[in-house]
């Protein structure tokens, strides 16, 4: 067996792509500065002044006064796993709502912990119905855990949260709550709500480098770790042990540190605290009204219906007699664009027009809505060219830029 690599490998250089998919977002310049400044250990007083830093920048974007809040140091899924591994004991019953794939995960979750997953379904595009919640619950009252995705990225639903986890608290019960696509995008209002245990994810609405989960934990989840019997199956994702890196004194290692990317998610938050929470989630709002007016314009019809669509996550069912695969390579490959395929059961179905973070901005809408319409029309689809753009437009026009507001950090 040679040990001698091939002649022919050398450094990588990506493609600049137009980044409209479910994710990752594109990164704005300053967060990618941010990424080459200088490595320092992360017990150096310095970077521990910074770690304080990204806490506070991250109850703000979460608008929560929790101090357990900081960024764990893997993505989203890492987040979503330190939640469940955490708070579901061998034993626990927790009901998970299922609207889309990312309810699923949260389903497998709960059985590798050894708990008893309840689960309340809903169709893919749909949102959670707090009616089957509030049944569930009447049903198996010794339920300890509520689990739910705020913002489901496979389709691009928004469930209630607010409502949601109040039926958990009338019922005694703890919330899971998946943000990975909401958070800055949408209004994430984790003390207003009473929101138990949230994440999200670096690399969608933030515009991040990916592979850090932003996280947020009650006092309620700490004293509930704090008084479990058994051993927390999982040593890295342990809050126990987190709690001695992340705390406020005493700073002890856990884990070395992603140094570098945690720079990288500490000026996305300073980019979110100079907008402000309102006018990035007015941002969002604008230029979604503006793709939709192109894509309707094009005769693509939207699988959520519009008083439960996130603006940051287009899900539009395929142009009929249309080779969907064919137009997402097309977009890809000649006009270095990218945009999601449907995911489970909706695959070949759907296409996922992402705009989120530093990807959510006029320009990107006005080139993608281009560029379909030339690939529709080179395959033969019957369009009126320049239209989906006119649309756009005028929906920008329609919604001006007003004065931005901000909203002051919960912290």
């Amino acid at each position: 067996m040679s040990t001698e690599t091939s002649s022919n490998v050398g450094s990588f250089y990506p493609p600049q792509r137009t980044l409209m998919g479910p994710g990752p977002s594109e990164i704005h310049p300053r967060v990618f500065s941010a990424m080459g400044r200088p490595t320092i250990g992360y017990l150096d007083p310095v970077f521990v002044e910074m770690m304080e830093e990204l806490k506070e920048l991250l109850r703000y974007a979460f608008q929560t006064k929790n101090a357990l809040t900081f960024p764990v140091s893997g993505p989203g899924s890492v987040g979503m796993e330190m939640c469940f591994v955490n708070m579901v004991s061998p034993g626990d019953k927790v009901i998970v709502c299922r609207n889309g794939v990312f309810g699923g995960r949260m389903i497998e979750n709960v059985e590798r912990c050894g708990g008893t997953a309840i689960v309340v379904d809903d169709p893919m595009g749909k949102p959670v119905d707090p009616e089957k919640v509030r049944e569930a619950f009447k049903t198996n009252p010794d339920v300890k855990v509520l689990a739910f995705v705020h913002a489901e990225t496979s389709t691009g639903v928004r469930s209630d949260a607010k409502t949601l986890a109040e039926i958990a608290k009338e019922f005694g019960a703890l919330t899971i709550v998946d943000t990975v696509t909401s958070l800055a995008g949408v209004p994430v209002l984790v003390d207003e709500w009473g929101l138990d245990a949230v994440y999200s994810g670096s690399q969608k609405c933030l515009s991040c480098t990916p592979g850090l989960s932003p996280i947020t934990f009650s006092d309620r989840v700490v004293e509930l770790v704090k008084a479990r019997k058994h051993k927390v199956q999982s040593w890295f994702m342990d809050l126990n042990l987190l709690l001695g890196y992340w705390g406020e004194t005493n700073r002890t290692y856990h884990h070395t540190a992603p140094t570098n990317a945690l720079y990288s998610l500490h000026e996305a938050l300073i980019m979110l605290r100079d907008e402000g929470l309102e006018a990035s989630w007015a941002r969002h709002q604008r230029n979604h009204k503006a793709l939709k007016a192109g894509l309707e314009t094009l005769g693509l019809s939207y699988l959520v219906e519009e008083q439960y669509r996130l603006p940051q996550m287009n899900a539009v069912y395929v142009m009929p007699g249309i080779d969907e695969k064919e137009v997402r390579r097309r977009l890809l490959v000649e006009m270095n664009i990218e945009i999601g395929a449907g995911l489970g059961a909706l695959a070949g179905k759907i296409w996922r027009f992402g705009i989120m973070g530093y990807s959510c901005k006029m320009e990107n809408v006005m080139l993608c809505l281009c560029a379909l319409e030339s690939v529709f029309d080179n395959m033969g689809a019957k369009i009126d060219l320049g239209a989906a753009e006119a649309a756009a437009y005028h929906a920008y026009a329609a919604h001006p830029i007003g004065p931005g507001k901000t909203i002051k950090a919960a912290a």
